[in-house]
């Protein structure tokens, strides 16, 4: 059996990683718990937290691309939906975590490298 309370924060940690900033730096967290971690809860958010990262990293490529390509019409329409996304979905997979800590959270609309 697990500590329910370990697996809470460490989980927790790796979705929040992202508030302390998208670069390289905030993915070390969930890179670090996937590797050191036995518990399979814990992997399995920290393996979606490393997926959420690059979905965010790469979605806003794209919006900076087409923003760049339309003289920021389209940065002023998908910025702030980008901005939700990044901000907002974390959030939301914290509560869950706090809420059900044995069950790993799964982001919406994203594609899955691991």
């Amino acid at each position: 059996m697990y500590d329910s309370d370990q697996r809470k924060i460490v989980s927790v940690l790796c979705h929040g990683s992202i508030f302390f900033s998208t670069t390289l730096v905030a993915i070390g967290i969930p890179v670090a718990a996937l590797f050191l971690s036995t518990d399979p809860v814990v992997k399995d958010n920290a393996k979606e937290a490393i997926n959420f990262h690059f979905n965010v990293w790469l979605y806003g490529i794209i919006i900076a691309v087409l923003a760049f390509v339309t003289l920021g019409a389209l940065g002023l329409i998908l910025g702030p939906i980008l901005f939700l996304f990044h901000w907002g979905l974390p959030i939301l997979g914290i509560v869950q975590i706090l809420n059900n800590p044995d069950q790993a959270y799964r982001y919406p609309f994203i594609f899955r490298v691991f």
